[in-house]
């Protein structure tokens, strides 16, 4: 696993998202007009991602899984991809929690 920051030409050309060792994305962000505000997203995740309490479990309306992970404030720092079924999205939590921690952060700033 490792963190992505990236910067784009929008308004708020800031994010990050989190991709496992295929390159599949697992978390992403919002996008944030300060690199450090993206950066300060990344290390919120690296440090609430143990805690069972900072994730909110969700079903979408297609009848996908999908979960967000919440900083210390309560606000939503990242938000999973879609999985099929409530075993995958719990999976990928459980991989979210070990990898996530200690992962390095690429820049991809153009």
């Amino acid at each position: 696993m490792k963190a992505l920051l990236k910067k784009s030409s929008a308004a708020e050309p800031f994010s990050f998202s989190f991709v496992n060792d295929e390159g599949k994305m697992v978390l992403k962000s919002e996008n944030y007009k300060a690199k450090d505000s993206a950066s300060k997203g990344i290390n919120s995740v690296k440090k609430n991602c143990t805690e069972d309490k900072r994730y909110v479990l969700k079903e979408s309306t297609n009848g996908m899984y999908f979960f967000n992970v919440k900083s210390a404030n309560g606000q939503v720092v990242a938000t999973s991809a879609m999985y099929p079924s409530v075993q995958d999205r719990t999976d990928a939590i459980n991989h979210v929690k070990t990898s996530v921690p200690g992962c390095a952060i690429e820049e991809q700033l153009g």
